[in-house]
């Protein structure tokens, strides 16, 4: 069962967290209708994710016996079968499917950005992973289509500032991730990194960073978000998101894989920053 979990990813769910910042944003936590479509849509994105998991195991199961980490995996150590994982692939795909459209029935809104995440996760699998600059796009979108997903589906309306902040970070961790597997291992298994070097990927890495503090605090002192109760407080959270910035780019120029959910989980300070920075979010909003 274990190995089955880590094959799902099912701790990189923390991701699809995403869904939710247009409703808690929009002050709207309290209507319980919205909040039992949101677990559902949430239930349905996290299915979806480890469709695509499992898929991208497969699809790259050679290469992965052949890599000093990913080798590790349970399909590639053979710790899952791989029948197994197929049928387990196709259950998962079909479960999404299906909850998906008990969350959001026929909204054509939400059923484009759950099946363009899907299709565009595929390519990335198929091959699109090994493009330049395409392949941070596609790892950007996956952030932002979670983003409009959840827009699409409880109806309600994104700031124009949290979209480009969601964007800005989204494209800071794909280019972290990069960073540090060019640091770790090398060019030698994943051929995209022959294309990047150190000194781009940090320079387009502290550029969106940077402009994903300055949009956040646009956010914050929007007109739409100062007309919500409290929303004037919302501009002392600045400094908290600036700290935990710096933390998390303390330990991505560390010794980490770059991946954003195993730095998260992997320092507890930087897991309690973001904890009580949700905690005073919500706080400011509905305390």
């Amino acid at each position: 069962m274990r190995d089955t979990l880590r094959l799902l990813r099912v701790k990189h769910s923390i991701k699809n967290v995403m869904i939710a910042l247009p409703m808690v944003f929009g002050g709207l936590m309290e209507d319980w209708d919205l909040v039992g479509r949101l677990a559902l849509c949430f239930v349905a994105f996290s299915l979806l994710s480890s469709c695509i998991y499992v898929l991208n195991d497969l699809m790259d199961l050679e290469q992965d016996r052949t890599h000093p980490t990913k080798q590790n995996r349970p399909l590639a150590s053979g710790a899952v079968p791989v029948g197994r994982a197929k049928v387990l692939g196709i259950c998962l795909g079909l479960m999404a499917l299906t909850v998906n459209f008990l969350a959001v029935g026929r909204n054509a809104g939400a059923w484009l950005c759950f099946l363009l995440y899907l299709g565009l996760n595929l390519g990335y699998s198929c091959g699109l992973k090994h493009v330049p600059i395409l392949d941070l796009v596609i790892l950007m979108s996956g952030f932002l289509l979670r983003l409009l997903y959840g827009a699409s589906a409880l109806e309600v309306e994104v700031s124009n500032w949290l979209y480009l902040t969601v964007v800005s970070a989204a494209f800071y961790f794909g280019m972290g991730k990069r960073r540090n597997e060019l640091q770790r291992q090398g060019n030698t298994f994943r051929p995209v990194l022959r294309l990047y070097t150190r000194e781009f990927l940090d320079r387009m890495g502290y550029l969106f960073l940077a402009l994903a503090i300055v949009f956040y605090s646009m956010w914050s002192v929007d007109p739409s978000t100062l007309a919500r109760p409290n929303g004037d407080k919302l501009i002392w959270t600045v400094p908290l998101v600036m700290v935990i910035c710096m933390r998390y780019s303390l330990l991505v120029e560390g010794d980490s894989d770059g991946d954003p959910t195993e730095v998260l989980f992997g320092d507890k300070p930087l897991l309690g920053m973001v904890t009580a920075f949700a905690g005073i979010c919500l706080g400011i909003l509905y305390l």
